[in-house]
């Protein structure tokens, strides 16, 4: 999530911890929490109307509406609060991954065409072939972008340099491709929504027959990204909204709000420069995440996107396990690099959220942790079984060893306690030890 997403989790954690403390739910309380609510909402840029009238269902609802039998009054805010976010981020909306036809549409400079190399590899994850089309007939810059990508991706392309009309090109790649491939074609954009992007736009969509047309939007509008989502709907039928950027933009709460009150769903984020760095958002999930619930189904489609299954299953026994040791921690750092930065991973565990790392630990880059892999090869096998033992000079002698400081070395050993809790932290949750034994056949070994 981007910086104020972060932000804005962190405050309404903060609420629902004041409630959880908090002796008696009273009226000084509610109010106390709605103007949180309200302060946080309106900090990630949340429309100040919506922000409003989501506080003012949150106050009549505790007022009006009696827990169920056996909910403690507590609960059954904390309940109402995660209700009334989760209703102004649209509906959970499916999301086929197989051979289908996608149009990608966008104003200029939104990452559209980026967007489409993402789309590709998240496809090709899933085990679909994917075929690019670059049909932005006004910038050949687009067009070398999007061949950049699929030989990244390692997909198939279709171009062709001499053809101005864009229907055309789709018509051409579409006899070239063979059958059951999932189609994803880039189209031109321009500075605003005007009648000749609209009307080339029609001329693709009548070629192509899109199952899916995605319009993609650049996190940073804010709030604007809502009406730009209303003006294509309108124009072309869009069955979705890709929000790119939304990793660095001051305006994400503003834009993911107004896209998803503008009647086009969102069903994907961008969450990142990388071509890994696409999520489905499922605002189930999203707001699970936000609160710190946890997100364990995304943690398992990560585990599941390893490309060795039996690297996928010991790393889900190690996370069984509980007994989390440096020798598995090196393990980990081998097969996570596979599933993106860890730092990432923690965010999606129930109950940890990333909450309990601080700012440096979830900012980790891949480099850090190859350091942190350089320190493990110079351990020995009874440190890397037993991490009590690295104190003073041992310490000196791994710095030495792996040409880093010793700072370095306690930073890493602070970083292992960190995963080793989370480890805990799974090892305790019954429900997702099943639902690991399922997806991986894991079992937890004897004590």
């Amino acid at each position: 999530m981007s910086m104020v997403l972060e932000s804005l989790g962190r405050s309404l954690r903060g609420v629902l911890q004041k409630i959880a403390k908090g002796g008696t739910v009273d009226e000084a309380l509610l109010a106390e929490v709605v103007r949180d609510i309200q302060r946080a909402l309106l900090q990630a840029d949340v429309n100040v109307q919506l922000a409003l009238d989501l506080t003012q269902r949150v106050k009549r609802r505790a007022n009006e509406e009696k827990p169920p039998a056996g909910a403690g009054l507590r609960d059954f805010l904390i309940r109402i609060i995660y209700e009334e976010i989760r209703g102004i981020l649209g509906k959970d909306r499916p999301f086929e991954t197989r051979p289908r036809r996608i149009l990608m549409a966008g104003l200029f400079g939104q990452g559209k065409t980026t967007t489409a190399g993402k789309l590709a590899r998240y496809f090709q994850k899933k085990g679909v072939r994917v075929g690019l089309v670059a049909a932005d007939v006004h910038r050949p810059a687009a067009i070398d972008q999007l061949e950049q990508l699929s030989k990244k991706v390692g997909c198939d392309f279709y171009a062709n340099r001499s053809e101005r009309r864009a229907e055309v090109i789709v018509q051409e790649a579409l006899a070239q491709f063979p059958p059951h491939l999932a189609v994803i074609v880039d189209t031109a954009g321009r500075s605003g929504i005007d009648p000749e992007l609209i009307a080339e736009l029609g001329r693709v969509r009548d070629v192509l027959h899109p199952d899916e047309t995605l319009l993609v939007l650049d996190a940073a509008m804010g709030q604007t990204a809502g009406r730009s989502a209303q003006a294509f709907h309108a124009a072309v039928g869009l069955t979705g909204v890709i929000l790119t950027k939304l990793d660095g933009s001051a305006k994400g709460g503003g834009a993911l709000s107004a896209v998803a009150v503008s009647g086009a769903p969102i069903v994907f984020i961008g969450t990142g420069e990388h071509l890994d760095e696409l999520e489905r958002f499922e605002p189930t999930r999203f707001v699970s995440r936000l609160l710190g619930m946890g997100d364990i189904q995304t943690l398992l489609e990560r585990f599941e996107e390893l490309t060795d299954k039996e690297e996928a299953k010991k790393a889900a026994e190690n996370l069984m396990t509980g007994r989390f040791s440096l020798r598995d921690m090196r393990a980990q750092l081998d097969s996570l690099g596979q599933m993106g930065p860890f730092s990432k991973l923690l965010s999606l565990f129930p109950s940890l959220g990333g909450a309990k790392m601080d700012e440096s630990q979830m900012s980790a880059t891949q480099a850090r942790l190859k350091r942190f892999r350089s320190m493990l090869d110079s351990m020995t096998p009874a440190e890397l079984d037993d991490a009590h033992l690295l104190k003073g000079d041992r310490i000196h002698r791994i710095a030495r060893g792996s040409g880093q400081r010793p700072q370095e070395v306690r930073a890493l050993l602070k970083y292992y306690d960190a995963t080793r809790k989370a480890a805990h932290g799974i090892a305790s949750n019954r429900k997702l030890r099943r639902q690991l034994e399922r997806q991986f056949g894991a079992r937890e070994p004897p004590s």
